[in-house]
């Protein structure tokens, strides 16, 4: 399917966590003008302890880095875990520009700001110690989840699931930690003035309005496998490794869909007061 422009986020590259083989398979299905790299992607944090780097993690840089030297927009923009690169702000490598944060205008004019989201957790700004002791011990569920993987191969489960998504599901500190950088991440949005943001950081991906706000998370290729894809028409999407590719036909039955921003004839006369579900938002 060709879109406008691809969103993914917390790739992990470089760990035993990464679901390169997915990514692969949906870069496959996707073709795009823009391709938006939301921070992680390559996990400096954990290489620091031991470099896991597939053949298959190898493609996926090939295949980016191909992206790019065929005409597709390609930006980095840096998460924690590849903070290093940060420092480059505004620098192009190849074909491929980093930047810290970016303003990106979709097709319907909606004005969307990009950004990895590591800036609005506590955790990794104030006490980044206490983040490093959680990788680990995130990654160690991570290992285990390989193990678990090989297993539902084996009984033929369908699907994918993830160990480490479950239980980060499971603990209420997890969930309200996530309602917490939703709402810092929505509040500095609303006070510049956009439309929504783009980002990742918490391996959760949403694709939701709140208020006169679009939130979007890219989620992970690590737990769920997600990414956001914008449509020609500016609608956004989430989409999931295992699920089908939609077409264009069957596109707007699609529940994990953002429709684009309506005209001024959709509003109705008492355009003020409607509420988000008359617009369709």
């Amino acid at each position: 399917m060709n879109v406008r422009s691809i969103f993914i986020s917390d790739v992990h590259l470089g760990t035993r966590g990464c679901q390169a083989e997915r990514l692969l398979d949906f870069l496959k299905d996707y073709e795009s003008e823009n391709l938006f790299l939301i921070g992680d992607i390559i996990d400096f944090w954990s290489m620091n302890r031991g470099i896991h780097w597939t053949p298959a993690q190898n493609t996926v840089v090939q295949k980016i880095l191909r992206r790019a030297r065929h005409g597709q927009q390609v930006m980095l923009i840096p998460g924690n875990h590849d903070e290093a690169m940060r420092e480059y702000d505004g620098v192009s490598f190849g074909d491929i520009l980093v930047r810290c944060e970016h303003i990106h205008v979709a097709a319907d004019g909606r004005r969307y700001l990009l950004l990895h989201g590591d800036e609005f957790d506590q955790v990794t700004r104030y006490h980044r110690w206490l983040a490093v002791i959680g990788d680990v011990g995130y990654n160690l569920l991570v290992r285990l989840n390989a193990s678990l993987s090989r297993l539902r191969r084996l009984l033929r489960r369908p699907g994918y699931w993830s160990l480490s998504g479950y239980a980060k599901s499971r603990v209420k500190r997890a969930v309200s930690f996530i309602f917490d950088f939703e709402d810092s991440v929505i509040r500095a949005v609303r006070e510049r003035g956009l439309d929504g943001v783009i980002c990742g950081h918490i391996h959760s991906a949403a694709l939701r309005h709140v208020g006169d706000i679009v939130y979007v998370n890219c989620g992970d290729w690590v737990d769920s496998c997600t990414a956001i894809v914008e449509h020609h028409d500016g609608r956004l999407e989430l989409v999931r490794a295992w699920q089908p590719v939609a077409t264009a036909a069957n596109a707007e039955a699609l529940p994990n869909t953002v429709p684009p921003a309506p005209t001024f004839d959709d509003v109705p006369q008492a355009g003020i007061a409607c509420t988000a579900e008359t617009l369709r938002l």
